[in-house]
């Protein structure tokens, strides 16, 4: 099935001809009760569509927090295992991020054949058993291999966030809803684990964090939906006797080995999807740059004591939330427009804001590095950091819901994707920041990240204008 521009919501916009529906689990014919069918959830009340929202969020929050509560404490954790190898600091961050990128490739395509609501239950599980190992551990692999399963766990509702938008919410407000799903509150956390680390203990960042967790999953499990329509309808088929036109052993089996290689296949045969994952790779990669550089800069240039480090992330954490609330507004303001200018709207209408975010957090990295660089008083760094945090979401945000209105009904494969492909990045080269920063300092070091960003800026331009003839000309059957 090609995938083009789906949007269920405004099928007046759809490229004809192509169906909302995967052949996979809609082989019974059985539709919606007309467009009003309250079943469908496009058509559920807005209470029942923010809990949900809430909850994935709450749960892609707990993602955020263990990938970022723990840094601050990072020093205790070599202190107490006694290593001294500085390459094994920024290892344990970004350890985490190796499990965030395979997780995808197998639970996005899963959710599109079992459904969203089982493999977000089974992912909260998994992630609360994490949790604990990463608590108990006993020595650095431990540790590490914990992280990885707690990425790994923690990468489903990240990357079923977009699946879930898709599901419920139209096209106009997406942006929004999609915005509450984000990285946006990533660096607010370390500031508790900065302190509980000094006073508490690096390991009961991860008590808190299961504790955390354990509740989340308790209310998931109590009121999460299943959202997903393909699944719907066919538990809808199932209380109405309709028997499937397959279901024999060997179907299933392809169906799932079908869907879990839609994600390697937009990878590998979508121009678009490998494009613009790049450009969500560079945003990400920088974040991880300034996470693994904080405990050292602050720490050994500053004199900050592990709970002031903690503090230091305030700055990226409040461009972060700036960037949540003003570009998610903007995104669904700005395709209203297009709807009433052109009486379309086409997924390109979304990309606006990255030009800009680009800039943003290009120009945020020299205000970052040269003032660390002249060691400025510590509030330029921080400043230079949230503005490198505004600009950061924007680019993240404006990809994300880009791809949810592109590949609508494959949403999560889509993420799944672009998951790997940022995250392959993310894992391997902020472990060489420690290093890049001994040679050319913060100035340089960060000049040449600055200015790489600046000069991908104007070309999100070509993809807005090519966008879409890109799209056509290279479906992907999935």
């Amino acid at each position: 099935m090609p995938s083009q521009y789906i949007d269920a919501h405004n099928s007046k916009e759809a490229d004809a001809g192509v169906s909302q529906i995967p052949s996979e689990v809609s082989d019974s014919n059985v539709g919606w009760d007309g467009e009003d069918d309250p079943e469908n959830p496009t058509n559920w009340s807005n209470a029942w569509k923010k809990t949900i929202i809430f909850l994935v969020a709450f749960a892609t929050l707990n993602d955020a927090v263990a990938s970022s509560i723990f840094t601050p404490g990072v020093p205790l954790v070599l202190e107490e295992f006694h290593t001294s190898n500085p390459a094994v600091s920024p290892f344990l961050i970004s350890v985490h991020v190796i499990g965030f990128a395979t997780g995808p490739l197998l639970s996005s395509p899963l959710s599109e054949i079992y459904g969203r609501r089982q493999v977000m239950n089974a992912s909260n599980v998994v992630f609360l058993i994490s949790s604990i190992l990463c608590a108990v551990s006993v020595n650095v692999p431990m540790l590490a291999l914990a992280r990885v399963l707690l990425g790994l766990a923690g990468s489903v509702p990240n990357a079923l966030a977009g699946g879930y938008v898709a599901d419920m919410i139209p096209l106009e407000k997406r942006g929004s809803s999609l915005a509450l799903l984000t990285i946006g509150t990533l660096s607010v956390r370390p500031i508790i684990g900065g302190y509980m680390a000094l006073n508490v203990g690096w390991r009961w960042t991860f008590w808190l964090e299961a504790i955390v967790v354990g509740c989340t999953t308790i209310l998931s499990f109590l009121l999460l939906r299943e959202t997903y329509a393909p699944v719907l309808l066919r538990e809808k088929a199932a209380r109405l006797g309709i028997q499937k036109r397959q279901g024999s052993r060997e179907s299933q089996w392809q169906t799932l080995r079908r869907a879990s290689s839609r994600p390697m296949k937009l990878v590998l045969g979508s121009p678009i999807v490998m494009i613009i994952s790049l450009y969500n790779s560079i945003p990400y990669i920088y974040m991880y740059f300034m996470v693994t550089a904080f405990p050292t800069l602050f720490g050994e240039e500053y004199g900050f004591n592990t709970g002031e480090i903690g503090l230091a992330y305030l700055g990226q954490g409040i461009g972060y939330l700036i960037g949540q609330f003003v570009v998610g507004r903007f995104a669904d303001w700005y395709v209203k427009r297009q709807q009433v200018r052109h009486g379309r709207v086409i997924p390109e209408d979304r990309l606006p804001p990255a030009t800009l975010g680009f800039t943003v957090f290009g120009f945020g990295m020299l205000w970052f590095g040269w003032s660390a660089q002249a060691h400025a008083h510590w509030i330029a760094p921080i400043i230079g950091s949230g503005v490198v945090g505004l600009g950061i979401v924007t680019g993240f945000l404006v990809v994300q819901v880009y791809l949810v209105d592109v590949f609508t009904i494959y949403a999560a494969s889509a993420m799944a994707a672009n998951n790997l492909i940022r995250s392959v990045f993310a894992a391997l080269l902020p472990m060489s920041g420690p290093a890049m920063y001994d040679r050319l300092g913060y100035g340089w070091g960060n000049s040449i990240l600055g200015l790489v960003a600046l000069a991908i800026a104007p070309t999100t331009l070509l993809l807005m204008r090519y966008g879409e003839k890109l799209r056509r000309r290279f479906p992907v059957e999935l």
